[in-house]
């Protein structure tokens, strides 16, 4: 199997197997699906760890409105009542006012931030170093995972405009967010290998040869992008471990240099004759008047 290390950026994002002779197209139809879904998750997980803090999405036209501002307007939230958490809620006040503040309780809210810190771990980079490679059934596994906990925790179900629903519906509208940066369309992405597109329509091993033990390192762009930036020759860390063995090296050439210094021989107590002209009296002559 041909191992490829997808990056976006000088970001790891995850290890993905392949042959030599898959088609480019089919390569990157599956990295565009693993890489979207990663960042579902991540999503999810952020938006999940917002609702276990302080409850379900209050509707579009109360968020961010003060108390006050709610009641002079009339304004009612029909989902609160249906969409209890299991085993009650305690009111936590959720500050940026984006949630009603109807938190799970203590025992619910292990449930829901367990699962995420599952999820997280399942599709997290840090299975890079352990070289496991992320598929698109791991991905659903983590969506699969999230989703139990959600519904274990609110049976009714959430408000259909609740982010975490419309996630899980894949009515997401990311628009106008960070996020939808991060996304990348499976038309408009491209795969780089050594400063170099991997265009479609081709097989992997015309670039690679047919060596099903090759280990590539691939970026993932934009289409219009250009080719992403050459990373660095040194990462930040090794640039740091550099200066400070440098740093240490010369405090070591600083002590040695002070242990080689022989200024001291000219100091009147380390003059071996000084004991014999006292004693002729030659000590402290002076030529001239006086």
């Amino acid at each position: 199997m041909v191992q490829l290390h997808v990056k976006r950026g000088e970001e790891s994002q995850f290890l993905f197997n392949t042959t030599a002779q898959a088609p480019l197209e089919t390569v990157i139809q599956q990295i565009t699906a693993i890489y979207n879904g990663r960042l579902k998750v991540e999503r999810l997980c952020s938006e999940i760890s917002e609702l276990a803090d302080h409850g379900i999405m209050l509707p579009p036209n109360m968020q961010e409105l003060t108390v006050e501002q709610i009641e002079e307007l009339n304004l009612r939230d029909e989902w609160e009542d249906q969409c209890m958490p299991s085993g009650g809620a305690e009111f936590k006040k959720d500050e940026i006012g984006r949630r009603n503040g109807h938190a799970p309780n203590d025992k619910m809210k292990e449930v829901l931030m367990k699962t995420v810190e599952e999820a997280k771990a399942l599709i997290s980079n840090k299975q890079i170093p352990a070289n496991v490679c992320v598929t698109m059934e791991m991905v659903k596994e983590a969506l699969d995972q999230l989703r139990g906990a959600v519904t274990i925790v609110y049976p009714m179900g959430l408000p259909p405009y609740d982010p975490i629903r419309m996630e899980f519906e894949d009515l997401e509208d990311l628009s106008g967010t960070q996020a939808s940066q991060q996304v990348i369309t499976e038309d408009e992405c491209q795969l780089w290998w050594a400063a170099k597109e991997l265009q479609r329509g081709k097989k992997l091993q015309d670039y690679i040869g047919k060596n099903e033990k090759t280990k590539l390192v691939v970026k993932v762009q934009k289409k219009g992008h250009g080719p992403p930036a050459r990373e660095p020759l040194v990462t930040n860390e090794q640039q740091k471990e550099m200066m400070k063995h440098y740093y240490r090296r010369q405090e070591e050439l600083k002590k040695l240099e002070e242990a080689n210094d022989d200024s001291y021989l000219d100091s009147e107590w380390a003059d071996r004759q000084a004991l014999k002209r006292q004693f002729q009296g030659l000590t402290n002559i002076k030529w001239g008047p006086r």
